[in-house]
């Protein structure tokens, strides 16, 4: 073969390989077609035994495996949409069951639910029977309830789920009950309770309470008013306005009953200091209590009822404990006031609502009776659980603090309450307070104040029925901090002579102090000497002013004479 039929016939085979969809090209011919078709299907035998090795195979299972999973989804999906179709065509089936139209005549009270659902049916009804019922007193109107909606609702429940009848009526029976409530709800409203004859003010320019009249109240006349509506519902008269009749009822007390029976309930009195600042705080406090009235259920508040002990109203700077320090604070004896009423509040019958303990024991009061007050923080309250108005009375001369519940007994006749304290522990003073003194001799010590243990107290509530106990129950726990002793010494090697022994500083009585709150109040409390409180005691109110410093005490059986050291 020559070189020009090599190159013609590679060229033929190069030319139809490229450009054999070039079908129109000149002098391409028969050759150029024959060349294609022979040429393409050389070449496709011989690819085909290329493509028979192992990527072949590969291939060949992978899109087999690609047509079984695109065969799966399109069954899953076939499934999911000819379920779907028939969930959905099952979901209209049964509300159409729920909802089936009556095919043969039905009447409830006369209404035609033929061809009606349950829904068309229940406004049908509804609408025939037009529930409007009312009740009116005076000038007011309410409205009464539809106590025939559950009724109608449990009757189309019977008529759609079996054979109905064609007649069926609304049952009205057994309805006495809800109707009762409601009327109650009723008198609620209108009813005006009876007011008693009591005590209502207190008149400062004579120093005497005065008394209200008793008024004559009204009450709805609850089992007619029942007995109407349920005959008006007998009757089926559903838009029917029923008047309601109301009676006057009685006080049982008068105001001059109220004036026989007003006594004094409960009361204590406590002694003072000679300190005219700290004696002026105590007057301007009782005072601001002396004549307040309580009505039954409501609560008294100390520092509401006080105010604020400030200088713009008169309370003088006296000595008060803040954070365990004595300092001058305007108000400062105020605590002897709230434990006084304490005292009186407890033995009354009523009920303390917050009591909190000082910091230290006080002498004013035996230690676990007292009651330190803050402005702002601790608070001494009860609550008026007696069913007549209450007044309390206080009076302030000769360094002697009385103060007295007046009202209408709550206790028993000759049941008296009365509380005792015990000490059960006692608690190490913190570490003494060193004070230099170059007057003395190097290694010489002088206690000029002793320390004072701190301590735990536990309270009781006795109960007596003419002069025997009946019971004497836990009441309260209180717990107060120590105090420190002052030592003078001479650590300083350095030996100064006294120029004037007349100078030296003597021990001073700086008068007792009001202690810390229960436990868990008070800045400074150590949590390992609190004790828990009970129900006459509030917790976790923060200690934010000053504790007022504390003095002697008296109670209504016992007097404890002052002791001039006391702290």
């Amino acid at each position: 073969m020559s070189q020009d039929d090599n190159r013609q016939r590679s060229g033929g085979r190069t030319y139809s390989s490229q450009n054999g969809s070039k079908r129109n090209t000149p002098n391409s011919g028969r050759r150029t077609s024959q060349s294609y078709r022979g040429g393409n299907s050389y070449q496709q035998r011989r690819g085909k035994k290329r493509r028979r090795g192992p990527q072949y195979g590969i291939t060949k299972i992978l899109l087999a495996a690609v047509f079984a999973v695109a065969s799966v989804i399109s069954v899953m999906a076939a499934v999911k949409y000819i379920g779907g179709h028939k969930t959905k065509e099952t979901d209209v089936n049964s509300t159409k069951v729920s909802e089936t139209q009556l095919k043969k005549e039905v009447h409830v009270d006369g209404v035609s639910i033929t061809g009606l659902s349950k829904t068309e049916a229940k406004k049908a009804i509804d609408q025939s029977i037009g529930w409007g019922m009312k009740v009116t007193y005076e000038n007011e109107t309410y409205e009464l309830k539809n106590f025939l909606d559950d009724r109608i609702d449990t009757l189309l429940d019977e008529i759609y789920s079996k054979d109905s009848k064609e007649e069926y009526t609304i049952d009205t029976d057994g309805l006495d009950e809800e109707v009762k409530t409601e009327v109650k709800a009723i008198a609620g409203k209108w009813d005006v309770p009876a007011k008693n004859g009591s005590i209502s003010g207190f008149d400062k320019a004579t120093g005497k309470f005065v008394y209200a009249g008793e008024k004559k109240g009204i009450a709805i006349d609850q089992d007619k008013l029942t007995a109407d509506i349920l005959a008006q519902i007998k009757a089926k008269n559903y838009k029917g306005s029923i008047a309601a009749q109301a009676t006057e009822t009685a006080p049982k007390i008068t105001e001059e009953q109220a004036k026989a029976l007003y006594k004094v309930i409960g009361t204590y009195t406590t002694t003072t200091t000679t300190n005219s600042d700290r004696n002026k705080n105590i007057e301007l406090a009782s005072t601001a209590l002396n004549g307040m009235i309580l009505q039954p259920g409501e609560e008294f508040s100390f520092n509401k009822t006080t105010g604020e002990r400030s200088s713009a109203k008169g309370y003088r700077p006296a000595g008060a404990y803040l954070n365990g320090v004595l300092i001058e604070e305007p108000g400062g004896g105020v605590c002897q006031v709230s434990s006084t009423l304490y005292n009186a509040v407890v033995f009354a019958g009523l009920t303390t609502t917050e009591r909190h303990a000082h910091s230290y024991e006080p002498s004013y009061v035996t230690p676990g009776e007292d009651a330190m007050v803050s402005f702002g923080g601790p608070d001494m309250k009860f609550v008026n659980n007696s069913s007549s108005a209450i007044a309390i009375r206080t009076s302030f001369a000769d360094r002697k603090l009385k103060i007295s519940i007046i009202g209408i007994p709550i206790l028993e006749d000759g049941v008296t309450l009365s509380m005792t304290s015990s000490k059960t522990a006692e608690l190490d003073a913190p570490a003494p307070i060193y004070e230099e003194d170059q007057t003395m001799q190097p290694g010489e010590e002088k206690v000029i104040k002793q320390e004072t243990k701190g301590s735990r107290w536990v309270t009781n509530l006795v109960t007596k029925k003419d002069g025997a106990v009946v019971s004497d129950e836990f009441f309260h726990n209180s717990t107060y901090r120590g105090k420190p002793a002052t030592i003078k010494r001479n650590t300083t090697g350095v030996v100064v002579p006294a120029t004037d022994p007349s100078q030296t500083v003597p021990e001073t009585h700086q008068g007792n102090a009001p202690t810390q709150s229960v436990p868990g109040n008070g800045p400074g409390t150590n949590a390992a000497e609190t004790a828990p409180s009970t129900a006459a005691e509030t917790q976790n109110t923060p200690a934010t002013q000053a504790e007022t410093e504390g003095t002697t005490a008296e109670n209504t059986q016992s007097i404890i004479q002052p002791n001039p050291m006391s702290q």
